[in-house]
């Protein structure tokens, strides 16, 4: 299957940097990240429209969620910018019994697709990596204007919190350098990278619940929603023995699914999934 190449806008070339070195093909089956991938699929399974429909997976690096839904049943399309990762998908592509349809590398902020192409598109990365809420207000312009009447956008973000919650748990406020980023990303929510330690992220802006709603909003959604992912159980310092037993690898989905729409706690996922439709 051929890669499509797009010359477009590109985000920060760190955030380009970060992703040619990090396995982010693996992240989501290994550590807490697996209790995000199982609770983002599960809200994917409630919103979005039924299979065949059309799907564009914008930033959707390795193909991770685009051969889920592909394997559901529905006609994929993915979109990202690291180079790497979408030889990664083109690879895990062909793999598949039901291939991903096309893939390309690009920028949310310009997509190759037409205006109503696709019934659903999934913003699983963009929003957090444009740092300037104008060009992540471009990005979502993108998803309405390819989305057909009725679409339905997906969106990921990286929550307010997360660094101190993180901290809190690993005992990262240790270094002072941490201590800097946390900082700021509670002031501001600009996280910013400046110690070459690639397990401190790379640039990015970390929303607070009602700056997603107020974003897609902002740009024409409608019918909004947003959902905490993980719940609080993604800093648990025992995680993994939890994930292995399991009635409290039960437990810890129950919880988060107790918990996602619950607007006094919603901060307290790692991640945050804001739904709307055109």
């Amino acid at each position: 299957m051929a890669v499509q190449r797009n010359d477009g806008p590109k985000p920060p070339p760190e955030v380009i940097a970060y992703y040619e070195q990090f396995p982010e093909e693996s992240r989501l089956s290994s550590g807490v990240s697996r209790l995000e991938f199982e609770r983002t699929k599960e809200i994917l399974c409630r919103v979005l429209p039924k299979a065949p429909s059309r799907v564009i997976d914008v930033g959707g690096a390795a193909g991770t969620y685009s051969a889920w839904l592909a394997e559901q049943g529905y006609e994929v399309h993915l979109v990202d910018a690291s180079p790497r990762l979408v030889e990664e998908a083109r690879k895990r592509s062909a793999t598949l019994a039901k291939p991903i349809r096309s893939l390309s590398v690009g920028d949310a902020r310009q997509l190759p697709q037409d205006d109503g192409f696709a019934s659903a598109v999934l913003l699983m990365g963009p929003l957090y990596h444009l740092p300037a809420a104008a060009e992540r207000l471009l990005a979502l312009r993108e998803a309405f204007r390819v989305l057909v009447a009725s679409g339905v956008v997906v969106v990921a973000g990286v929550s307010r919190y997360a660094s101190a919650l993180d901290g809190v748990a690993r005992k990262l406020s240790l270094d002072p350098r941490f201590v800097k980023m946390r900082d700021r990303d509670l002031m501001d929510g600009q996280h910013r990278n400046e110690t070459g330690d690639a397990n401190y992220f790379t640039t990015a802006y970390f929303h607070r619940p009602e700056d997603l709603l107020g974003e897609l909003g902002s740009v024409g959604f409608r019918e909004l929603h947003v959902f905490g992912v993980e719940g609080p159980g993604w800093i648990l310092p025992d995680f993994d023995a939890r994930w292995k037993d399991p009635e409290l690898k039960k437990d810890l989905l129950d919880v988060a699914r107790a918990l996602e729409c619950e607007p006094s706690i919603l901060g307290a996922s790692a991640h945050l999934l804001g739904v709307g439709r055109k």
